[in-house]
C-alpha cells in the first residue's frame, strides 16, 4: 500500500512523497472541494427580504390579489373575516376591509379598478371600488365561494363555488353572465392568455376539467391516476405544460396541455396550497404547509427536479408571485411564530 509522507528538507521545507493510491485520493479530495465551492457560489433561489406585520389579524390566511400599478397587495384574512390591503411601497398595512365572511378568493380588475371578494362563509361575492373600498355589487347564493381569477381580455371575473361550478361575472357591472357546471367543487384554476381554455382542479373527481370558454358544456377531463387532493395549479403556456400540486401523495404532477398526458412527477413537501411558475428562470415555487417553499427546476418541458427546499413556518402555505418585481409573498398566520401575523417577502435571484 502506498502512503503519503512528508520529510524535512533544507530551510525547513517539506517534501511530499506520493504514490498512485495517494494521487487518486488527492484527486478525489480536489473534486469534493470543487463541488463545495460551486455549491457555495450557487445562490439560493429565494431570500427573505422583508416581513410585513399584520397586527390583530387572527386565524387562517387564504389567497391574494395584486394591484401592480398601485403597488397594493390584497390579502384574504379568512379567519379574521377581513381583507387586508398592504402598501408594498412602504411595507405597511394601508387599510382593512371589514364585513366579510370567511373571504377566500380575491381578484383585481385594473381596467375598472374593481376588487372581487369571494366570501366562502356567506356565499356572497362582493365587488368593490378598489379606491374607496365601497361595495358596488353583491351576488348571493354562491355557497363556498372560493378561488377567483380575472380575464383582462374579456373583462370577466371567474369564481369557483358550491358543489361544482364557476360563476362568470362582468367586472364593470357586477352582472352574473354565466355558470359553468363541473363534477365537483373547483379549487385552483388557470386561464389561457393566448387560448380559450380554462383548466380547473376538481379534487373530488380526482381530475382536471378542461373548459372551452366559448363552449363550456363541451369540456374534456384529464384523470390524475394515483395522485389526488389536487389543489394548486400553475400554467406554462409557452411549453404547453400544466403544473398540479397534489397532497396525496405529495407530488408536483406535470401534464401536457396538448394531450392531457402526464410527462413527469416530482416529490414535494406536504400540504401544498399555492403554486407559481417563473417563466424567466424556469422555476416553480410551491408554498407548502409542511413549512417549506419548494423550488423546482424545469430542465426541459419534460424534465423537472427539486432544486432546493427553503424553510418557512409550519402552516404557512398560501402565497403570491409577482414576476415583474421578482417577489414571492408568503402568509404567516398569528400563533405559528411569536408575534403577529405577517406577510414574508422573498426576493427571487
Amino acid at each position: 500500500m502506498t502512503t503519503i509522507s512528508f520529510e524535512p528538507a533544507p530551510h525547513g521545507a517539506l517534501v511530499l512523497h506520493t504514490g498512485p493510491t495517494a494521487m487518486k485520493r488527492l484527486a478525489f479530495f480536489a473534486m469534493v472541494l470543487l463541488a463545495l465551492n460551486l455549491r457555495a457560489a450557487d445562490p439560493h433561489a429565494l431570500t427573505l427580504s422583508q416581513t410585513i406585520p399584520l397586527p390583530d389579524v387572527r386565524g387562517r390566511i387564504d389567497h391574494f390579489a395584486l394591484d401592480a400599478e398601485g403597488q397594493r397587495l390584497f390579502v384574504a384574512a379568512l379567519g379574521n373575516d377581513t381583507v387586508e390591503v398592504i402598501d408594498l411601497a412602504t411595507g405597511k398595512r394601508l387599510h382593512t376591509i371589514g364585513d366579510c365572511s370567511e373571504p377566500q378568493g380575491l381578484a383585481f380588475a385594473p381596467a375598472d379598478h374593481r376588487l372581487l371578494i369571494a366570501n366562502g362563509g356567506s356565499g356572497v361575492v362582493k365587488i368593490l371600488d378598489a379606491n374607496s373600498f365601497k361595495t358596488l355589487k353583491s351576488l348571493g347564493n354562491l355557497p363556498d365561494a372560493d378561488n377567483a381569477r380575472y380575464d383582462a381580455k374579456s373583462d370577466l371575473f371567474y369564481v369557483g363555488y358550491g358543489s361544482g361550478a364557476l360563476a362568470v361575472i362582468r367586472a364593470a357591472t357586477g352582472e352574473l353572465v354565466a355558470k359553468i357546471q363541473l363534477a365537483g367543487h373547483p379549487e385552483s384554476f388557470q386561464l389561457e392568455r393566448d387560448g380559450r381554455r380554462i383548466f380547473v382542479n376538481v379534487p373530488e373527481a380526482h381530475r382536471v376539467a378542461v373548459v372551452a370558454r366559448d363552449r363550456p358544456a363541451a369540456g374534456a377531463t384529464w384523470p390524475l391516476a394515483e395522485f389526488s387532493a389536487n389543489f394548486p395549479m400553475a400554467l406554462d403556456e409557452t411549453d404547453h405544460r400544466l403544473f398540479i400540486g397534489c397532497r396525496r401523495p405529495a407530488r408536483l404532477v406535470v401534464l401536457d396541455t396538448t394531450t392531457g398526458k402526464m410527462v413527469d412527477n416530482v416529490a414535494i413537501s406536504g400540504d401544498v396550497d399555492d403554486l407559481f411558475y417563473d417563466a424567466d428562470r424556469k422555476l416553480i415555487y410551491a408554498s407548502c404547509g409542511a413549512g417549506f417553499i419548494d423550488v423546482l427546476q424545469q430542465r426541459s418541458a419534460d424534465a423537472y427536479e427539486l432544486r432546493e427546499r427553503i424553510p418557512t413556518v409550519s402552516g404557512a402555505r398560501t402565497s403570491y408571485f409577482w414576476p415583474e418585481r421578482r417577489e414571492l409573498f408568503v402568509a404567516v398566520r398569528a400563533g405559528l411564530v411569536s408575534g403577529s401575523a405577517a406577510i414574508r417577502v422573498y426576493q427571487c435571484r
